[in-house]
């Protein structure tokens, strides 16, 4: 049989393919175009002279030679990246040429991201940062790789997941400047609170929350009237309704330093009831524990949180 030379970049490839099961998401993943992906799906057809990804449907399912690749692949490409990544005594910052993937809350990305942007342009400028939503707690993403630092309320079970308290938030009131609400005073009581019209946040339609117990013990229960799945899209109905969203306090920046464009036509108030603080942490997989340009994006996220809610 003829030796034929194989691009160890298709290991790669075909890591992500299989592991996404889609041309077009590979494509994404990869920062590649979709002609480019199916391309290299092509190659590796012929490489492994099998068809791996068929179509059923509008989708496309594995084969079984796929099936029976997909681990032995994710292993090997794991551990040739660990392999060709430099593991540099003194790390020498501003020769980065990585991009980290950040999965972060809507709080973190509508106060924070920004400054983290900035601060990591400034000392890694090879640096590419790529945001991701959250859209669970699951920890899958930080053990296969495809999440590097996870921001955001605890709520993996996996025990093995490193965490780092960042900070304490709190939900607070948002009304649009010169709500009827606010005309009283600094003083609102849980009457008058509950019986507002309210915009509930949820992405699974579960709309009762701590705030819900607190005012339910005193006999008083919201009348929600919209449903919105994140933050953004409650501050953005508040700023143009008499109704009254409750969102965290970083998303409108702290005591110290609010966010003036997130809050431009909008006011903030302390909840009438009491409810507890919930802490944002950092979270990663150990395997990034000895990875030094691991531990230097974490100290600079640190290093921000703490400077702006630390003094609050």
């Amino acid at each position: 049989m003829k030796n034929v030379d194989i691009d160890l970049n298709l290991l790669v490839a075909l890591d992500v393919l299989l592991a996404e099961g889609s041309v077009t998401a590979a494509a994404q993943r990869l920062g590649l175009s979709i002609s480019a992906m199916s391309r290299t799906l092509a190659r590796l057809r012929a490489a492994t002279g099998d068809p791996l990804l068929v179509r059923a449907g509008r989708g496309m399912v594995p084969t079984p030679r796929a099936e029976e690749l997909r681990e032995h692949v994710h292993i090997l490409t794991r551990d040739a990246q660990a392999v060709l990544r430099p593991q540099m005594n003194k790390l020498d910052v501003d020769a980065l040429d990585l991009t980290f993937t950040i999965r972060v809350s809507e709080a973190f990305m509508a106060f924070l991201s920004a400054v983290v942007v900035a601060a990591v342009s400034k000392t890694a400028p090879g640096v590419c940062l790529r945001f991701a939503p959250k859209p669970d707690k699951d920890a899958g993403p930080l053990r296969d790789g495809v999440i590097d630092l996870e921001i955001g309320v605890i709520g993996t079970t996996a025990p093995e997941i490193r965490t780092r308290f960042l900070f304490n938030d709190r939900l607070v009131g948002l009304v649009r400047t010169g709500h009827w609400l606010l005309a009283a005073g600094d003083v609102i009581r849980p009457e008058t609170y509950a019986a507002c019209y309210h915009i509930a946040v949820s992405k699974d339609g579960n709309t009762v929350g701590p705030i819900d117990a607190a005012l339910h013990a005193l006999g008083l229960e919201r009348l929600i009237k919209v449903v919105v799945p994140g933050f953004p899209d409650a501050m953005r109905i508040a700023r143009q309704s008499d109704l009254v969203a409750l969102v965290p306090q970083s998303c409108v920046g702290n005591h110290q330093t609010p966010d003036h464009d997130a809050m431009s036509g909008l006011a903030s108030f302390d909840l009438p009831v009491v409810i507890p603080d919930f802490k944002i942490s950092a979270m990663w997989h150990p395997r990034r524990d000895a990875d030094p340009a691991h531990k230097w994006l974490r100290d600079t996220v640190m290093d921000i949180c703490r400077a702006a809610y630390l003094q609050r």
